[in-house]
């Protein structure tokens, strides 16, 4: 299925989307900390002794069926089935810091070489001893399975239960697995949110509607006791419901409803993956902030950028084609593009890529406003990256205004830490130029000085008409 930029943009949030909000509420689960005055940021600690930055199982759990839809086609297939109860059983023998005890038991009683069928019956036997099996270990994982059957809810409601059932025998986690998937492949096509979309794809949809209803006619705190699965679905959807969105910066909403999901309480790095999915599939990667993304990491080795290539390979991006590159072609004429200092910052360099693997002595971090292999920034340098299209229609760049502050923000971070900074596109004559004049902006220079400074530092700059028209909007904004 071919995606348009912006529903890519979404697929790819619904990972990093759920993968952030796992790593921010990962210190205050169970209590283990209270979110202060500012709101919750991603401290690190909670029950499995985190650092800042690092998801837990819900993610970890998420890479696996992710890595599996980035090599099959069919995740209701046997094959993808098994190869992601392999990686849950790699996983689990890593000896992870956080696990639940539902998943744990399953995980444990079987061998590595384990199929899908056999680890669908090891938590089927569960089921039959226990009777308690609708945890919410299944649909924090969730969010992958929606970017392999973009093309067909059907498939997807399907393959939503088939990986629900692999650990979680309750129908009622199935449920909320279907549920939750279809809304996610609704968001991404369509950029809206409507969890009522699967309902026509549950076998029984007993009282789903009213526990839909319930999430929104009561306040989100009411739904503390969510680690039984209706209750997480009902926790993170109430959430997302009640938290307005802000007229003045839309995509702020998705940040101000992982704080109220944080803010239930309880399970709340699970409640906030299960928000973040959905709310990334609604906003998309680019409004999920750099601050954030500098920091993501977790199981197995991973940087939340690096969970992008997986994604982008599960919704049909070619392999060894961008993303999954070490090294980013970029046109021969660039040979020789500009290399200059900001004209406000001298520790700020600005350039093309093709000054990327040789930057200016001193250099130690690196802002890409543009495609980058995975070994085409200096080992060693600090490296945040953008989506940033040099194109002038804004359906090509979701969250415009945002990324282009956000960047310019990251900069400002960067320095102010104590980096000297590379600041990049791919010949420094849009975004580059367009990118280091918010950043002026931010330090107090007015938009037409800070805009004609930049472009005579850089004699080829040419932003394009939808940046000029944004740092317009962006001047009453950042004025001092």
């Amino acid at each position: 299925m071919k995606l348009t930029i912006a529903q890519t943009d979404r697929a790819l949030g619904a990972i990093l989307g759920s993968a952030a909000g796992d790593a921010l509420g990962a210190g205050y689960e169970f209590g283990s900390a209270y979110p202060g005055r500012g709101g919750p940021r991603m401290i690190g600690g909670g029950l499995g002794g985190f650092a800042p930055g690092e998801w837990t199982d819900d993610t970890a759990m998420t890479w696996c069926v992710l890595q599996a839809a980035s090599e099959h086609e069919d995740l209701r297939a046997p094959e993808a089935l098994t190869a992601i109860a392999r990686l849950f059983r790699a996983w689990i023998a890593s000896g992870p810091a956080d696990i639940g005890v539902q998943t744990s038991a399953v995980l444990r009683s079987v061998g590595a070489d384990v199929t899908g069928d056999e680890l669908t019956q090891a938590a089927a036997a569960l089921h039959r001893r226990t009777g308690r099996t609708a945890g919410n270990g299944s649909l924090m994982r969730t969010a992958a399975v929606a970017l392999r059957h973009l093309d067909d809810p059907s498939a997807c409601a399907e393959a939503a239960r088939a990986v629900s059932d692999l650990t979680h025998a309750d129908p009622l986690a199935g449920d909320a697995c279907v549920l939750w998937s279809l809304a996610i492949r609704h968001a991404i096509l369509t950029g809206e949110i409507d969890v009522r979309v699967g309902l026509d794809y549950l076998s029984e949809p007993a009282n789903w509607p009213e526990v839909i209803d319930e999430a929104e006619t009561r306040e989100p705190e009411f739904f503390s006791g969510n680690g039984f699965v209706v209750v997480a679905l009902q926790a993170a959807w109430s959430a997302i419901w009640h938290t307005p969105v802000p007229p003045e910066d839309p995509r702020r909403h998705l940040e101000d409803a992982l704080a109220t999901a944080i803010g239930i309480g309880h399970d709340t790095d699970t409640v906030a993956a299960i928000a973040g999915a959905l709310l990334g599939a609604k906003w998309g990667v680019s409004a999920i902030p750099a601050r954030w993304r500098r920091i993501l990491h977790g199981y197995p080795g991973l940087t939340g950028e690096d969970l992008l290539v997986p994604a982008s390979l599960a919704v049909g991006s070619p392999k060894g084609q961008w993303p999954d590159v070490d090294h980013q072609p970029n046109p021969t004429w660039l040979s020789g593009s500009a290399l200059t200092r900001h004209p406000h910052d001298e520790d700020v360099w600005l350039s093309g890529a093709d000054h990327l693997s040789s930057p200016p002595d001193g250099v130690t971090a690196v802002v890409s406003l543009c495609r980058v292999g995975r070994a085409d920034v200096p080992e060693g340098m600090s490296h945040i990256a953008f989506r940033l299209m040099d194109e002038p229609d804004e359906a090509s760049n979701p969250n415009l205004d945002f990324v282009l502050r956000d960047a310019a923000q990251a900069v400002a971070d960067l320095r102010d830490e104590g980096h000297v900074v590379l600041l990049h596109c791919v010949a420094a004559q849009s975004r580059t130029p367009t990118v280091a004049a918010v950043y002026s902006m931010m330090r107090g220079v007015p938009h037409d000085e800070a805009l004609a400074a930049v472009c005579r530092a850089l004699p080829d700059a040419w932003p394009n008409a939808g940046f000029l028209t944004a740092l317009g909007r962006l001047a009453p904004v950042l004025r001092p």
